[in-house]
Protein backbone atom coordinates (compact mmCIF):
# COMPACT_ATOMS: atom_id res chain seq x y z
CA UNK A 1 0.00 0.00 0.00
CA UNK A 2 1.58 3.61 -1.16
CA UNK A 3 0.90 6.07 1.62
CA UNK A 4 2.25 9.85 0.89
CA UNK A 5 5.77 10.34 2.91
CA UNK A 6 7.97 13.86 2.09
CA UNK A 7 11.24 13.22 0.06
CA UNK A 8 13.56 15.81 -1.80
CA UNK A 9 14.77 15.50 -5.56
CA UNK A 10 17.88 16.69 -5.79
CA UNK A 11 18.97 19.85 -7.58
CA UNK A 12 19.34 20.30 -10.87
CA UNK A 13 22.78 19.30 -12.08
CA UNK A 14 24.89 20.42 -14.91
CA UNK A 15 23.62 17.70 -16.71
CA UNK A 16 20.07 17.45 -15.40
CA UNK A 17 16.62 17.51 -16.89
CA UNK A 18 13.96 19.00 -14.34
CA UNK A 19 10.15 18.50 -15.45
CA UNK A 20 6.88 18.54 -13.61
CA UNK A 21 5.53 15.13 -13.98
CA UNK A 22 1.63 14.85 -15.84
CA UNK A 23 1.14 11.73 -16.09
CA UNK A 24 2.87 8.12 -15.22
CA UNK A 25 1.58 5.21 -15.74
CA UNK A 26 0.45 2.10 -13.49
CA UNK A 27 2.60 -0.40 -14.27
CA UNK A 28 2.29 -4.21 -13.72
CA UNK A 29 6.15 -4.36 -12.51
CA UNK A 30 5.04 -1.85 -9.77
CA UNK A 31 2.59 -4.43 -8.36
CA UNK A 32 5.60 -6.91 -7.99
CA UNK A 33 7.52 -4.54 -6.18
CA UNK A 34 5.31 -2.87 -3.84
CA UNK A 35 4.27 -6.69 -2.98
CA UNK A 36 8.16 -7.90 -2.66
CA UNK A 37 7.33 -10.26 -5.46
CA UNK A 38 10.92 -10.13 -6.80
CA UNK A 39 12.30 -10.59 -3.10
CA UNK A 40 14.19 -7.19 -3.32
CA UNK A 41 12.36 -4.36 -2.73
CA UNK A 42 13.47 -1.73 -0.33
CA UNK A 43 11.27 0.36 1.60
CA UNK A 44 9.96 3.45 1.41
CA UNK A 45 9.25 2.83 -1.97
CA UNK A 46 7.62 5.09 -4.56
CA UNK A 47 7.03 3.11 -7.88
CA UNK A 48 6.18 4.63 -11.51
CA UNK A 49 8.46 4.45 -14.71
CA UNK A 50 6.17 5.25 -17.39
CA UNK A 51 6.72 9.42 -16.75
CA UNK A 52 6.09 12.15 -18.47
CA UNK A 53 5.67 15.52 -18.30
CA UNK A 54 6.92 19.42 -18.54
CA UNK A 55 10.38 20.73 -18.67
CA UNK A 56 10.78 23.43 -15.96
CA UNK A 57 14.91 23.37 -15.84
CA UNK A 58 17.80 22.36 -17.56
CA UNK A 59 21.34 22.05 -16.18
CA UNK A 60 24.04 24.33 -17.79
CA UNK A 61 25.05 21.39 -20.42
CA UNK A 62 21.76 20.56 -21.42
CA UNK A 63 21.46 21.10 -24.92
CA UNK A 64 19.07 19.15 -26.84
CA UNK A 65 16.00 20.10 -23.84
CA UNK A 66 14.48 23.49 -22.85
CA UNK A 67 12.44 24.38 -21.10
CA UNK A 68 8.69 23.85 -21.67
CA UNK A 69 9.17 20.71 -23.77
CA UNK A 70 7.60 17.55 -23.42
CA UNK A 71 9.70 14.77 -22.27
CA UNK A 72 9.42 11.14 -20.42
CA UNK A 73 11.75 9.25 -18.23
CA UNK A 74 11.36 5.67 -18.65
CA UNK A 75 12.87 2.42 -16.19
CA UNK A 76 16.38 3.55 -16.17
CA UNK A 77 17.80 6.96 -15.40
CA UNK A 78 21.70 6.15 -15.36
CA UNK A 79 23.93 3.47 -16.53
CA UNK A 80 28.11 2.96 -16.47
CA UNK A 81 28.60 4.18 -20.36
CA UNK A 82 31.32 1.93 -20.56
CA UNK A 83 30.41 -1.69 -20.96
CA UNK A 84 29.69 -3.29 -23.20
CA UNK A 85 25.93 -3.52 -23.39
CA UNK A 86 26.38 0.67 -22.88
CA UNK A 87 28.73 0.24 -26.19
CA UNK A 88 26.03 -0.87 -28.00
CA UNK A 89 23.32 1.30 -27.10
CA UNK A 90 21.62 -1.24 -24.52
CA UNK A 91 21.55 0.00 -21.14
CA UNK A 92 19.53 -1.75 -19.86
CA UNK A 93 21.44 -4.75 -19.90
CA UNK A 94 24.07 -2.93 -18.08
CA UNK A 95 25.22 -4.67 -14.63
CA UNK A 96 25.44 -0.85 -12.63
CA UNK A 97 22.14 0.22 -14.30
CA UNK A 98 20.29 2.77 -11.92
CA UNK A 99 16.76 1.71 -12.54
CA UNK A 100 14.13 4.50 -12.02
CA UNK A 101 12.87 3.88 -8.55
CA UNK A 102 13.75 0.84 -5.91
CA UNK A 103 17.12 1.37 -7.09
CA UNK A 104 20.72 2.56 -5.47
CA UNK A 105 21.59 5.63 -7.06
CA UNK A 106 25.62 6.57 -8.17
CA UNK A 107 25.32 8.67 -4.67
CA UNK A 108 24.15 5.73 -2.57
CA UNK A 109 20.49 6.84 -2.28
CA UNK A 110 17.51 5.07 -3.20
CA UNK A 111 15.97 6.22 -6.22
CA UNK A 112 12.23 6.99 -5.94
CA UNK A 113 9.70 7.32 -9.47
CA UNK A 114 6.99 8.52 -11.34
CA UNK A 115 4.41 8.92 -8.45
CA UNK A 116 5.50 12.74 -7.37
CA UNK A 117 5.32 16.24 -8.85
CA UNK A 118 8.66 16.26 -9.65
CA UNK A 119 11.25 13.99 -11.86
CA UNK A 120 15.55 15.24 -12.01
CA UNK A 121 16.88 13.10 -14.40
CA UNK A 122 20.20 12.97 -16.51
CA UNK A 123 19.68 14.53 -19.72
CA UNK A 124 20.82 10.73 -21.51
CA UNK A 125 18.08 9.18 -20.07
CA UNK A 126 14.88 11.58 -20.69
CA UNK A 127 12.96 11.21 -24.07
CA UNK A 128 10.92 13.61 -26.23
CA UNK A 129 7.31 12.86 -26.73
CA UNK A 130 6.22 13.59 -30.32
CA UNK A 131 3.96 16.73 -30.28
CA UNK A 132 0.90 14.36 -32.01
CA UNK A 133 0.89 12.08 -28.99
CA UNK A 134 -1.75 12.86 -26.18
CA UNK A 135 0.35 13.27 -23.28
CA UNK A 136 -1.39 11.14 -21.24
CA UNK A 137 -1.64 7.95 -23.36
CA UNK A 138 1.99 7.82 -24.39
CA UNK A 139 2.89 7.68 -20.89
CA UNK A 140 2.86 3.57 -20.85
CA UNK A 141 4.98 3.47 -24.06
CA UNK A 142 7.72 4.04 -22.48
CA UNK A 143 7.49 0.68 -20.48
CA UNK A 144 4.68 -1.31 -22.27
CA UNK A 145 5.41 -0.15 -25.64
CA UNK A 146 9.32 -0.87 -25.71
CA UNK A 147 9.28 -4.32 -23.83
CA UNK A 148 7.34 -5.09 -26.97
CA UNK A 149 8.87 -2.97 -29.76
CA UNK A 150 12.46 -4.07 -28.85
CA UNK A 151 11.79 -7.35 -29.44
CA UNK A 152 10.07 -7.63 -32.31
CA UNK A 153 12.90 -5.57 -33.98
CA UNK A 154 15.48 -7.52 -32.61
CA UNK A 155 13.95 -11.09 -33.47
CA UNK A 156 13.08 -10.01 -37.11
CA UNK A 157 9.42 -10.05 -36.16
CA UNK A 158 8.55 -7.05 -38.66
CA UNK A 159 8.26 -8.70 -42.15
CA UNK A 160 4.65 -7.63 -43.82
CA UNK A 161 2.48 -10.58 -44.23
CA UNK A 162 4.12 -12.50 -41.63
CA UNK A 163 1.65 -13.97 -38.96
CA UNK A 164 2.43 -12.40 -34.92
CA UNK A 165 0.88 -14.20 -31.78
CA UNK A 166 0.21 -12.09 -29.29
CA UNK A 167 -0.46 -14.18 -25.89
CA UNK A 168 -2.03 -11.58 -22.76
CA UNK A 169 -3.87 -8.61 -24.21
CA UNK A 170 -3.04 -6.73 -21.05
CA UNK A 171 -0.92 -3.52 -21.42
CA UNK A 172 1.90 -5.35 -22.76
CA UNK A 173 -0.46 -7.39 -25.13
CA UNK A 174 -2.36 -4.62 -26.75
CA UNK A 175 1.02 -2.55 -27.99
CA UNK A 176 2.13 -5.66 -29.53
CA UNK A 177 -1.24 -6.31 -31.28
CA UNK A 178 -0.90 -2.30 -32.36
CA UNK A 179 2.69 -2.72 -33.55
CA UNK A 180 2.19 -5.51 -35.39
CA UNK A 181 -0.72 -4.27 -37.32
CA UNK A 182 1.91 -0.99 -38.00
CA UNK A 183 4.53 -3.53 -39.42
CA UNK A 184 1.57 -5.49 -41.75
CA UNK A 185 1.49 -8.66 -39.59
CA UNK A 186 -1.02 -10.64 -39.33
CA UNK A 187 -1.99 -10.68 -35.96
CA UNK A 188 -3.72 -13.92 -33.38
CA UNK A 189 -4.42 -12.73 -29.60
CA UNK A 190 -4.44 -16.01 -27.78
CA UNK A 191 -6.27 -15.35 -24.66
CA UNK A 192 -8.10 -16.90 -21.57
CA UNK A 193 -10.89 -14.55 -21.26
CA UNK A 194 -13.31 -15.14 -24.29
CA UNK A 195 -14.58 -11.26 -23.07
CA UNK A 196 -11.85 -9.67 -24.84
CA UNK A 197 -12.40 -10.95 -28.32
CA UNK A 198 -14.53 -7.91 -29.22
CA UNK A 199 -11.57 -5.69 -27.73
CA UNK A 200 -8.99 -7.80 -29.36
CA UNK A 201 -10.97 -7.93 -32.86
CA UNK A 202 -13.01 -4.76 -32.97
CA UNK A 203 -10.74 -2.26 -30.89
CA UNK A 204 -7.32 -3.17 -32.17
CA UNK A 205 -7.64 -4.94 -35.43
CA UNK A 206 -6.47 -8.55 -34.27
CA UNK A 207 -6.98 -11.02 -37.07
CA UNK A 208 -8.00 -13.71 -35.48
CA UNK A 209 -8.31 -14.84 -31.10
CA UNK A 210 -8.00 -18.10 -30.01
CA UNK A 211 -8.89 -18.87 -26.11
CA UNK A 212 -5.65 -21.25 -24.86
CA UNK A 213 -7.96 -23.27 -23.40
CA UNK A 214 -10.28 -24.29 -25.72
CA UNK A 215 -8.39 -27.24 -27.39
CA UNK A 216 -10.05 -27.37 -30.34
CA UNK A 217 -9.01 -23.62 -31.45
CA UNK A 218 -5.62 -24.16 -30.25
CA UNK A 219 -5.21 -27.54 -32.53
CA UNK A 220 -7.01 -25.54 -35.56
CA UNK A 221 -4.05 -23.24 -34.99
CA UNK A 222 -1.04 -25.27 -35.03
CA UNK A 223 1.51 -24.76 -37.23
CA UNK A 224 0.04 -21.17 -37.76
CA UNK A 225 2.70 -18.60 -36.46
CA UNK A 226 5.45 -17.31 -37.20
CA UNK A 227 6.11 -15.03 -33.88
CA UNK A 228 4.83 -15.03 -30.77
CA UNK A 229 5.00 -12.82 -27.81
CA UNK A 230 4.31 -14.03 -24.85
CA UNK A 231 3.50 -11.01 -21.87
CA UNK A 232 2.06 -13.28 -19.77
CA UNK A 233 3.32 -12.64 -15.92
CA UNK A 234 1.58 -15.48 -14.27
CA UNK A 235 2.56 -18.99 -14.43
CA UNK A 236 1.23 -21.18 -17.24
CA UNK A 237 2.14 -23.75 -19.94
CA UNK A 238 4.78 -23.37 -22.71
CA UNK A 239 4.01 -26.09 -24.49
CA UNK A 240 0.59 -25.84 -25.90
CA UNK A 241 1.94 -21.91 -27.39
CA UNK A 242 5.01 -23.78 -28.92
CA UNK A 243 2.98 -26.19 -30.98
CA UNK A 244 1.09 -23.04 -32.83
CA UNK A 245 4.41 -22.03 -34.15
CA UNK A 246 5.30 -22.88 -37.38
CA UNK A 247 8.98 -24.71 -38.59
CA UNK A 248 11.64 -22.27 -37.37
CA UNK A 249 9.18 -19.77 -35.43
CA UNK A 250 10.40 -17.80 -32.64
CA UNK A 251 8.81 -17.01 -29.24
CA UNK A 252 10.19 -14.42 -26.79
CA UNK A 253 8.85 -13.83 -23.18
CA UNK A 254 8.21 -10.39 -22.03
CA UNK A 255 6.59 -11.45 -19.24
CA UNK A 256 8.24 -12.34 -15.37
CA UNK A 257 6.17 -14.99 -13.33
CA UNK A 258 7.26 -14.68 -9.78
CA UNK A 259 7.85 -18.53 -10.48
CA UNK A 260 10.38 -20.91 -12.90
CA UNK A 261 8.58 -21.98 -16.34
CA UNK A 262 8.59 -25.51 -17.70
CA UNK A 263 10.44 -25.62 -21.01
CA UNK A 264 10.01 -28.69 -22.86
CA UNK A 265 12.96 -29.12 -25.09
CA UNK A 266 10.93 -31.72 -27.40
CA UNK A 267 8.81 -28.98 -28.31
CA UNK A 268 11.34 -26.96 -29.57
CA UNK A 269 13.44 -29.86 -31.41
CA UNK A 270 10.59 -31.06 -33.15
CA UNK A 271 10.14 -27.84 -34.70
CA UNK A 272 13.69 -26.21 -34.66
CA UNK A 273 11.51 -23.61 -32.83
CA UNK A 274 13.11 -20.69 -30.86
CA UNK A 275 12.53 -19.06 -27.57
CA UNK A 276 14.33 -15.85 -25.85
CA UNK A 277 13.45 -13.05 -23.48
CA UNK A 278 13.97 -9.71 -23.97
CA UNK A 279 13.98 -6.59 -21.57
CA UNK A 280 12.52 -3.09 -22.38
CA UNK A 281 15.33 -1.25 -24.83
CA UNK A 282 17.76 1.37 -24.89
CA UNK A 283 17.60 4.59 -24.77
CA UNK A 284 18.21 5.61 -28.70
CA UNK A 285 15.47 2.41 -29.68
CA UNK A 286 12.74 4.01 -27.20
CA UNK A 287 13.44 7.03 -29.21
CA UNK A 288 13.19 5.52 -32.16
CA UNK A 289 10.05 3.97 -30.80
CA UNK A 290 8.18 6.90 -29.65
CA UNK A 291 9.05 8.23 -33.29
CA UNK A 292 7.28 5.57 -35.13
CA UNK A 293 4.61 5.59 -32.73
CA UNK A 294 4.21 9.34 -33.52
CA UNK A 295 4.64 8.53 -37.37
CA UNK A 296 1.93 5.77 -37.61
CA UNK A 297 -0.56 7.77 -34.55
CA UNK A 298 0.17 4.94 -32.20
CA UNK A 299 -0.68 5.34 -28.50
CA UNK A 300 -2.05 3.05 -25.68
CA UNK A 301 -5.00 2.74 -24.68
CA UNK A 302 -5.85 4.19 -20.82
CA UNK A 303 -8.03 4.67 -18.18
CA UNK A 304 -7.43 8.00 -16.04
CA UNK A 305 -7.25 7.87 -12.79
CA UNK A 306 -6.85 10.45 -10.02
CA UNK A 307 -3.50 10.35 -7.79
CA UNK A 308 -6.01 9.68 -4.63
CA UNK A 309 -7.41 6.87 -6.49
CA UNK A 310 -3.76 5.17 -7.30
CA UNK A 311 -3.91 2.13 -4.43
CA UNK A 312 -7.33 0.96 -5.43
CA UNK A 313 -6.03 0.97 -8.71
Amino acid sequence: ILSPFNFTRRKTGSHDVTFKVAYCGICHSDLHEIRNEWKYSQYPLVPGHEIVGSVVEVGSEVKKFGVGDRVGVGCMVWSCQQCDSCSKEEEQYCEKVVWTYDSMDVDGSLTFGGYSSFMVCDQRFVLKIPENLPFDAAAPLLCAGITVYSPMQYFQMTEAGRSLGVVGLGGLGHMAVKFGKAFGLKVTVISTSPQKEKEAREDLGADHFVISKDEKQMQAAAKSLDYIIDTVSADHPLEPLLSLLKLNGKMVLVGIPDKPLCLPSAALIAGRRFVGGSSIGGVKETQEMLDFCGKHDICCMIEKIPMDYVNTA
